[in-house]
């Protein structure tokens, strides 16, 4: 494990949060990506930077700073700007020190919450008054949630493809209110037992009216329907009113993961 980036939780096995931070990658895994002695370099143009930074999984042979050297090179001929995620089980042992001794700035500290114990049954979707959800494909889910977050053309055409094309197959749904505009938005990734909440979102102006825990207790629902029994999912550390909602839905916090990046200029 790294120095400074431990698991939170000690009630949970290692080898169920090895399995929780696979799927996370399973899930998250574009087209554009090759493997770089034991690192998985993704350069996906979309926005979220998990599908376009560097997984450093495995310790491979070469130093550091040579891998890098063959990293790096990658996001310049793509135009995007690098980053490696660092998360516990980031290899080789000690990495995320030697990033910080090169210069390499810390950002968007990350926390991966794990609900142990879903089951049929625990999460009806009536929530918030009114609300209908229903699934939709990848073009209009990731169309609708990249114009709500200010995504540019190329970044939700990317992130269309990724949830098309990816390993495990997503099922995103959207909200909506009792007059039929659209609300919210979210999606889950079940592989094995596993289950993982993503995108979840809801639009300005319809905040804390119920609509994202209504859409959480829908995949939820879905999932335990497909076999899954743990979920998880990742948030923004300091987004506390999610972090709120998604304990009060049974989810605590495992463990936490942050990004390191060439300082500007």
């Amino acid at each position: 494990m790294n120095a400074g980036c431990r698991p939170i939780a000690t009630r949970f096995a290692s080898g169920l949060l090895s399995r929780i931070e696979d799927a996370g990658i399973n899930a998250s895994a574009p087209r554009e990506q090759r493997w770089v002695d034991g690192w998985l370099v993704r350069f996906s143009p979309a926005k979220a930077k998990r599908a376009r930074c560097i997984q450093p999984v495995a310790a491979g042979r070469l130093p550091v700073a040579d891998k890098l050297a063959l990293c790096l090179p990658i996001y310049e001929a793509s135009g995007l700007w690098p980053y490696v995620r660092i998360t516990p089980f980031s290899q080789p042992d000690g990495l995320d020190a030697r990033l910080a001794a090169a210069g390499m700035v810390c950002l968007d500290e990350t926390r991966v919450m794990v609900a142990e114990e879903i089951a049929p049954g625990m999460a009806p979707l009536a929530t918030a008054a009114s609300l209908r959800v229903a699934a939709v494909g990848p073009s209009d889910f990731a169309d609708w949630i990249g114009r709500e977050r200010g995504s540019s053309g190329d970044e939700r055409r990317a992130h269309a493809d990724r949830i098309a094309h990816s390993p495990v197959p997503h099922r995103g749904v959207l909200a909506f209110a009792g007059d039929g505009s659209t609300v919210g938005a979210g999606q889950v990734v079940v592989e094995g037992d596993l289950a993982g909440l993503y995108d979840v979102f809801t639009a300005e102006g319809h905040r804390r009216r119920g609509v994202a825990e209504g859409i959480c207790r829908h995949l939820l629902e879905l999932a335990t329907v497909a076999g899954a029994r743990v979920a998880y999912l990742q948030v923004d550390a300091s987004n506390d009113a999610a972090r709120w909602l998604y304990r009060r839905l049974g989810f605590v916090d495992a463990y936490s993961y942050h990004y390191r990046t060439p300082p500007e200029g």
